[in-house]
């Protein structure tokens, strides 16, 4: 394990308006305001597009991502780590929980996947952290990593 320290920041109450897309309105909102590095908590409304569910053959590198439509709206709730990517735009990684009538499915929100309704996010700007998402050519993922 490697880790960076921060402190809290600022902090952030977001409201989330039907059809606002994940995770590209944090992401935005975050260059907007300069902040790089966060962490997200989200509940609300999902509406549709698509969670990755896991890779399909976990041996596989790069893997390939089973993904899951998300049909009509779901409640939500999600937690994610915003760190800069190689070029220092924020990236937000976020994985949440989604139910509907009894059923619920998990997984990472894939750009594009719209809030339904509204949600509602905290963003906790961390200061301070020596981090960022760095492409790791095995998986074909960004991959967080501490900066010595």
């Amino acid at each position: 394990m490697r880790a960076s320290e921060g402190k809290i920041g600022r902090v952030f109450v977001l409201r989330l308006e039907h059809g606002d897309m994940l995770p590209a309105c944090i992401e935005q909102f975050a260059r907007e305001k300069g902040v790089t590095a966060g962490h997200v908590i989200l509940v609300g409304g999902i509406g549709g597009g698509q969670i990755v569910v896991g890779p399909r053959r976990s041996e596989e590198r790069p893997p390939e991502p089973m993904l899951l439509p998300v049909d009509g709206a779901h409640e939500v709730v999600g937690v994610g780590v915003l760190a800069p990517d190689e070029a220092g735009r924020p990236v937000l990684h976020i994985h949440a929980a989604l139910g509907r009538s009894g059923s619920t499915m998990s997984g990472c929100l894939r750009p594009g996947v719209s809030t339904w309704l509204v949600g509602e996010a905290i963003l906790y700007e961390i200061a301070g952290a020596n981090v960022a998402r760095v492409r790791d050519e095995a998986s074909g993922f960004a991959l967080l990593k501490v900066l010595e």
